[in-house]
């Protein structure tokens, strides 16, 4: 091909949309992380939000199923809404494990939370609404792109584990069309409390009395709880249709078997909410083909219907993670006991940990200053070999010195190896 063709084809137009869409900073960083793995470097990748599936294997019967469900050929178009095998399967999950009662034609099945979150939000927002999301948080900011929407920013605080208030939200109320909420959250494995939650709801509801008198779209909520069955030690799970049921006419749930089976790459993941949502979700779904395979249903459906194998593994998963994730917050707060400026909160939830680097402003031994939070995620990774994700990568301040850990693909040997690396990065700086 010639340089002229070449220069032609970079000139291309194409849509505003595809234009302006903006890249995974995520992926900027996982690009250098890898080049370095290439030269030969080991470096201690905690930034993915996935597991390795060698530390992290999906339920051996759920493998077997899904094998055995190639074995009888099931390899055709799926149902539009999901194998009714499944949406049962999930309705009795709901009931028995999260005290939710949804039918299954309140239930539509896709290829894991990405889809269910792309077709709530076709199914909810208009071109010009306004979408009111709590920042750091995974990727609501591209959803309300792709929807033409307006977003609303509510930066939040570590003083409440960076998890949005009421008071946060209502200055906006007025102007939401949809309240995007995750919990656990992702980056920060941190959790809502149950009285947080209930005045959230209540504020929710109170604008839709105003709203349906005024026959007016309501305000919905999209409520995130992909890892809900993942909470660690004490730590409980709250819902906003457990809290206060009437919110059920206004919650549209993202949930699946990614997190909690360890399944990223199985890809079945599904929403409930309010029957006539649901359909609409399906009509779109159908039309971009986002479906969960026929085969991974099926097998996902036989699992489920055996509760007691999937408690089994999850008992043995949380353990695992819960184990690394306590060394990680060890090893944090016994740096922070020695005088380096970090910090960590304690796990509740998910793979994730909440840690902090102060280091703006602070000289490496080369006489560099590490101005930026750029400067400190790239120094971390150059001398200490830990490649960690800062939360501007998932909405928050530039400036923010905190980060998310993920102990998915982390081995339990690899956490003293973490820490004993940032000790040595740390002691040099001055």
């Amino acid at each position: 091909m010639s340089s002229t063709a070449v220069d032609k084809n970079t000139d291309l137009k194409v849509s505003k949309l595809a234009e302006n869409i903006i890249g995974s900073e995520i992926i900027k960083l996982a690009a250098e992380v890898n080049e370095k793995i290439k030269k030969g470097e080991k470096v201690y990748n905690l930034t993915i939000g996935d597991f390795n599936p060698k530390v992290f294997p999906i339920p051996s019967d759920l493998k077997k199923a899904i094998i055995q469900e190639y074995e009888n050929d099931q390899t055709n178009y799926p149902a539009a809404d999901g194998m009714v095998e499944l949406r049962t399967a999930v309705s009795k999950l709901l009931k028995e494990r999260g005290g939710l009662d949804y039918k299954t034609d309140e239930i539509v099945i896709a290829g894991g939370a990405r889809p269910v979150i792309y077709a709530i939000f076709r199914a909810l927002v208009d071109a010009g609404d306004t979408v009111v999301f709590p920042v750091p948080s995974w990727n609501n900011n591209h959803y309300t792109y792709l929807n033409n929407a307006k977003q609303v920013l509510i930066e939040t605080t570590p003083e409440n584990k960076f998890m949005p208030t009421a008071a946060d939200i209502k200055p906006h109320i007025g102007v939401a069309n949809v309240i995007a909420l995750c919990s656990p959250l992702n980056p920060t494995g941190t959790t809502f409390r149950k009285k947080d939650l209930e005045e959230i709801c209540d504020m929710i509801l109170a604008e839709n009395v105003k709203r349906n008198a005024e026959n007016k779209k309501p305000v919905y909520l999209m409520y995130d709880q992909i890892y809900w069955a993942l909470t660690h030690g004490n730590t409980q799970h709250f819902d906003p249709v457990s809290l206060r049921p009437e919110m059920k006419n206004y919650t549209v749930f993202v949930d699946g078997i990614s997190k909690s089976l360890a399944a990223t790459g199985v890809r079945v993941g599904w929403s409930m909410g309010p029957k006539k949502i649901i359909e609409k979700m399906k009509s779109i779904l159908t039309h971009v083909g986002a479906w969960a395979p026929k085969a991974e249903q099926l097998a996902t459906a036989t699992y489920l219907n055996d509760l007691t194998s999937y408690d089994t593994f999850l008992d043995d998963i949380k353990s695992k993670i819960n184990d690394r994730l306590v060394g990680f917050y060890k090893g944090f707060q016994s740096l922070k006991s020695e005088g380096f400026k970090v910090d960590a909160i304690a796990p509740e939830a998910a793979i994730y940990l909440t840690v902090q680097f102060s280091l703006h402003g602070q000289k490496t031994a080369e006489g560099n200053v590490l101005n930026t939070t750029q400067d400190v995620t790239k120094y971390i990774l150059d001398e200490a070999k830990v490649a960690l994700v800062p939360f501007y990568a998932f909405g928050a301040s530039s400036d923010s010195s905190w980060y998310r850990l993920s102990v998915g693909t982390c081995k339990l040997e690899d956490v003293d190896g973490v820490v004993n690396n940032l000790r040595e990065a740390l002691k040099k700086l001055k």
